[in-house]
């Protein structure tokens, strides 16, 4: 693909590298500490690193703070830029501010409960606390949106995960066969 071309918006044959580079992809970090520079965001760069590497296009992560309403906003604007896959990391778990689920259920039309399932296994297998996160996966519009934990670990267990399905459900979300 040339610089300044646009993406496809469609389903092509070839490897899920070959589809991922015709993909625009965002993450967004959720956490109220790195959004007022109190930490910095290791869990964004991992999750952008991993997205580039297979493929897509993805600017730097964008940091909001907790809370549902600074979630949505945030992934309206990710999906509002064109990106057709949506990382969130952090403000998944239980402690009172964590509302990414709660946000990302405000844009998304519907939950994709596989992959949440298998995140939340591979995690508890690493960490007993894994157990604890309440993100979820979602299609909106053409695009698939997934919440991860806000650690680097978790993110490094999560990529794999997000990427062997990424390129198989936007062909799919674009109206590709099931091939």
């Amino acid at each position: 693909m040339s610089a300044g071309s646009e993406p496809a918006r469609h389903a092509h044959r070839g490897t899920g590298a070959d589809r991922a580079a015709r993909e625009h992809a965002a993450v967004l970090t959720v956490s109220d500490r790195s959004a007022a520079g109190a930490r910095e965001d290791l869990a964004g760069p991992a999750a952008v690193g991993a997205l580039r590497e297979a493929g897509f296009a993805c600017a730097d992560a964008v940091i909001v703070p907790d809370g549902a309403d600074a979630v949505a906003r945030g992934i309206r604007d990710a999906l509002g830029s064109g990106a057709r896959l949506v990382v969130t990391t952090g403000g998944t778990g239980i402690a009172p501010r964590d509302e990414t689920p709660e946000g990302t259920r405000g844009v998304i039309d519907r939950e994709v409960p596989g992959i949440a399932e298998e995140l939340r296994r591979i995690g508890s297998a690493a960490a007993p606390g894994g157990v604890l996160s309440r993100g979820i996966a979602g299609v909106a519009g053409d695009a698939l949106v997934v919440n991860l934990p806000g650690s680097p670990k978790a993110v490094a267990e999560g990529m794999p995960v997000i990427l062997r399905v990424a390129a198989h459900a936007l062909a799919q979300l674009a109206g590709g066969d099931h091939d």
